[in-house]
C-alpha cells in the first residue's frame, strides 16, 4: 500500500497554533458546531460522468475528498492526547441494500489517482453489497475517516446531523441530497457540518466556492489513466 494511503499525521504545536484561542473557546467555553447547506450546480459534472458511463457517487466522493485534503482546518484530529493534522482523509459512507432498505457503514481508502480510487470503490461495493449489518467491512476504518453520504430520494434545503453527545471528531460531515433540475441546469444540495473549534464560515465558504469550480471542470479532476 502506498504511503499516501496510510494514516499519516503531524502533531499540532498548540502553543503556536493560530487557532489555539478559538479552539479553547469553542471546545471549553462555548462548544459549538454549525451546518451549512448549499445548492451546488452539477450540470457539467453530471453530463461529463454520464458521457463516460461512470457512476456519479464515487466521482462525487473523489472530488470532495481530494479537495478536503487541501484544507488543514478540515483534517484536525486527536491521537491519544495529541492534537494532530492528518495528511489525508478517507471517505466513510453508507452502503444501501435495495432488498431490505437497510444500510451498512462502509469506507474506501482514498487514493489521489482517480482510476485507482474509482476501482477500489467498485471493489468494496461488490465485496460487501450482499452482506448485511451496521458494519460489514472486516478491516477497521482508519482514524482519519470522515463521514460523507447522499440521500438521493430527498431534495432538502437543510440537513443537520445532531449527535446526542458532543462532537468527538473535528472532521466535517458532508451529506448530499436529491438532484433537481431548474431552467435546464442540475443542482445538488450539499450539507457541510463542522466543529467551530477548527474552522470558521470563511473556510467553509471557500471550500464550497472551490467545489463549485471543480464541478464546473470535471475533466481536470476525474482523469482515468
Amino acid at each position: 500500500m502506498q504511503n499516501e494511503l496510510m494514516s499519516q499525521w503531524k502533531e499540532i504545536e498548540f502553543s503556536t497554533w493560530k487557532r489555539r484561542e478559538y479552539f479553547y473557546y469553542f471546545t471549553k467555553m462555548n462548544p459549538t458546531a454549525y451546518s451549512v447547506t448549499v445548492q451546488i450546480e452539477v450540470t457539467k459534472l453530471y453530463s461529463f460522468i454520464k458521457k463516460q458511463n461512470w457512476h456519479f457517487f464515487p466521482s462525487y466522493l473523489f472530488i470532495v475528498t481530494r479537495l478536503l485534503t487541501e484544507y488543514p482546518e478540515f483534517k484536525v484530529g486527536k491521537v491519544e492526547d495529541k492534537l494532530v493534522e492528518y495528511e489525508i482523509l478517507h471517505p466513510s459512507y453508507s452502503l444501501f441494500h435495495e432488498e431490505d432498505h437497510s444500510i451498512s457503514m462502509m469506507w474506501t481508502t482514498f487514493q489521489s489517482n482517480f482510476s485507482d480510487f474509482y476501482q477500489s470503490y467498485l471493489n468494496d461495493k461488490e465485496d460487501y453489497q450482499d452482506k448485511y449489518g451496521a458494519v460489514v467491512k472486516k478491516q477497521p476504518a482508519p482514524a482519519n475517516t470522515y463521514m460523507i453520504g447522499m440521500i438521493p430520494w430527498l431534495e432538502f434545503t437543510n440537513y443537520t446531523p445532531l449527535p446526542l453527545e458532543g462532537l468527538s471528531s473535528f472532521f466535517p460531515v458532508i451529506q448530499g441530497g436529491k438532484m433537481s433540475e431548474k431552467n435546464g441546469k442540475r443542482y445538488l444540495p450539499i450539507s457541510f457540518t463542522i466543529h467551530h473549534a477548527v474552522a470558521d464560515g470563511y473556510h467553509v465558504s471557500k471550500f464550497f466556492n472551490e467545489l463549485q469550480e471543480a464541478f464546473n471542470e470535471p475533466q481536470k479532476w476525474l482523469v482515468k489513466e
